[in-house]
């Protein structure tokens, strides 16, 4: 059975991620969600990609630990065997990675449980905002004996700094969505009682610009503790001379900023 529905519209693709009964992501769901990646990132006509879980109460609820056994017995078969070497990249990482470097924006409609795999998922998109509710957000492997592999000790200590990072991964310790927000583990908590209402509202503000200038903040921006400044502001100023030279949709944009009574916070409207 799919795990995923895909609904577009105004520019904007609903990913909405079910796996009943408990939400949790497996390879399947892996498989399924780099398939529909791939279809997303060749429609032009998609601008905007929001993640959004279809189980009630639950975004992801955590990878599936039944399948990190079965990886774990093939690892140590390998090794009696005498093949020590690392396992090529798990297929949940290298999606991940796309996500999190994919020229399109995207958004995590965080409306239930969202832990482990399921919060390494959710940190490699570019804005989360969640649902207010009992409900835990976070990186509990620690307390089953493992520790967040795709990703998570590495993009949740860039979102919340060293010390707090540490903390909360050694002890393996979930919050709720407020205090999510408050520690920067997510950017908001959805006003309301709809999540996904809120992200649409960003999503639609996102598709009201231009694909390219996204494109290249995204570039710019994501990578950017890993430049140098004076790496950073050199590609910054040649994406911005890149940009004006050749996407039309700037120049639409700045004559009806100039057309329209130069307001910039509503140029289009």
């Amino acid at each position: 059975m799919p795990q995923l529905k895909t609904d577009i519209q105004d520019h904007i693709a609903l990913v909405t991620i079910t796996n009943p009964p408990r939400g949790y992501m497996n390879n399947e769901t892996v498989q399924e969600l780099i398939a529909a990646q791939k279809e997303l990132d060749a429609n032009d006509d998609v601008r905007v990609v929001v993640f959004t879980g279809g189980v009630p109460g639950v975004f992801i609820r955590h990878y599936d630990v039944g399948e990190i056994l079965v990886y774990q017995d093939i690892a140590r078969k390998a090794a009696a065997e005498g093949n020590t070497d690392p396992a090529p990249e798990p297929a949940v990482q290298a999606f991940y990675n796309v996500i999190d470097f994919w020229r399109k924006p995207t958004i995590a409609a965080i409306n239930g449980f969202c832990q482990g795999g399921g919060f390494e998922f959710a940190l490699s998109c570019d804005i989360r905002v969640a649902q207010d509710g009992d409900y835990r957000i976070g990186l509990p492997e620690s307390n089953i004996g493992i520790f967040p592999g795709a990703g998570g000790t590495q993009r949740l200590t860039r979102h919340i700094g060293v010390s707090r990072a540490l903390e909360m991964i050694l002890r393996g310790r979930t919050v709720g969505p407020r205090e999510a927000a408050e520690v920067g583990m997510i950017h908001e908590v959805a006003p309301g009682s709809n999540v996904l209402d809120h992200a649409l509202v960003i999503a639609r503000d996102l598709a009201s610009k231009t694909p390219a200038s996204l494109t290249i903040i995204k570039e710019l921006i994501k990578p950017a503790p890993d430049r140098t400044l004076a790496e950073g502001l050199r590609m910054e100023y040649e994406g911005f001379a890149a940009l004006i030279r050749d996407d039309d949709g700037s120049k639409h944009l700045m004559e009806a900023f100039l057309a329209q009574g130069e307001d910039i916070n509503k140029v289009g409207s």
